[in-house]
């Protein structure tokens, strides 16, 4: 859509999304009640919800402004206006996200991908008996871990927090590529790389972010390479063939499930039934019990 003279092109909005946005201020504003913000209801009060004066008022913008804004004319508001109108008529975080997109000004991610595993996600781990299940954030740090995944990629509770890192530990360690096949071994180094690049973009402020990268192109050529080419991908679930010291070669599906709430992935490791990796991963039930037991005390999901 082309603006008025003078106006640059940035500033404007589809039609569409401008018209939808207009509709979307209404619905909400017919929904807050003045006691809702700290105001009065006042005498002889026809209005559903808030007059558009007490938006603007709470907005701390011009009511012409805001009217303009409800009828769907006018500049893009900017990012602060967004904010301040998302405040005014008490959005919820979905709603102001959605108001942001819709007036093509995304809302900004936090700093650094979020630490804390929710309790919901750590009763899932602990309930997945059976199944090898972790928790990465979004660099690839392991944040949490069932007793099966623990015995199947190793202890990460052994390990100090800076190295419960799974591409650095790909990149750094030879044992830890040495338990992927070549072709996964090189399918994850591309991926993973691409993967970082992605959340590098998402996460600018993150010093942890900066520090593990700045550890990574000093340990590994191969690293220095493949973030050279530029290229861009998200975490994608995949077969894998992987080596345990005591069972041998497994055949897995490992599947990545993304919690877009907290940008972390829920990664799962599992057999078809009937196969011999099956049959092994119900040994390793046995065999990363009695382990875990001895060295790290009762089973039971991990975080640092």
């Amino acid at each position: 859509m082309v603006g008025p003279p003078g106006m640059r092109q940035a500033e404007t909005m589809d039609q569409g999304n401008r018209g939808e946005l207009a509709a979307f201020l209404r619905s909400r504003r017919a929904r807050v009640q003045p006691a809702d913000v700290g105001l009065e209801a006042g005498p002889r009060r026809r209005t559903p919800g808030l007059r558009r004066q007490e938006v603007a008022q709470l907005a701390g913008m011009s009511v012409d402004y805001y009217i303009r804004l409800e009828q769907g004319r006018g500049p893009r508001p900017s990012r602060q206006m967004l904010t301040a109108v998302s405040r005014a008529l008490a959005l919820s975080d979905d709603e102001r996200a959605y108001l942001h997109f819709l007036a093509g000004e995304p809302p900004g991610l936090p700093a650094a991908p979020a630490r804390v595993v929710r309790p919901s996600v750590l009763r899932l781990l602990e309930r997945l008996e059976d199944t090898p299940a972790l928790v990465c954030d979004a660099k690839y740090d392991v944040l949490a871990w069932n007793p099966m995944a623990a015995a199947l990629l190793g202890d990460f509770s052994a390990l100090p927090p800076p190295e419960r890192n799974v591409v650095w530990r790909f990149f750094s360690d030879p044992r830890a590529r040495e338990r992927l096949d070549a072709a996964d071994a090189a399918r994850f180094a591309r991926e993973s790389v691409a993967d970082l690049r992605a959340a590098a973009a998402r996460y600018t402020g993150d010093p942890g972010l900066r520090r593990l990268l700045d550890r990574l192109l000093v340990a590994s050529s191969e690293f220095r390479t493949l973030w050279s080419s530029h290229d861009v991908t998200a975490r994608r679930s995949a077969r894998k063939r992987l080596h345990h010291p005591a069972l041998g070669w497994l055949d897995l599906d490992c599947d990545a499930l993304h919690d877009p709430d907290d940008d972390h992935w829920i990664v799962l490791y599992t057999a078809q039934p009937g196969t011999s990796s099956h049959e092994a991963l119900q040994l390793l039930k046995v065999i990363g019990t009695q382990d875990l037991t001895t060295r790290a005390g009762p089973a039971g999901p991990r975080r640092p």
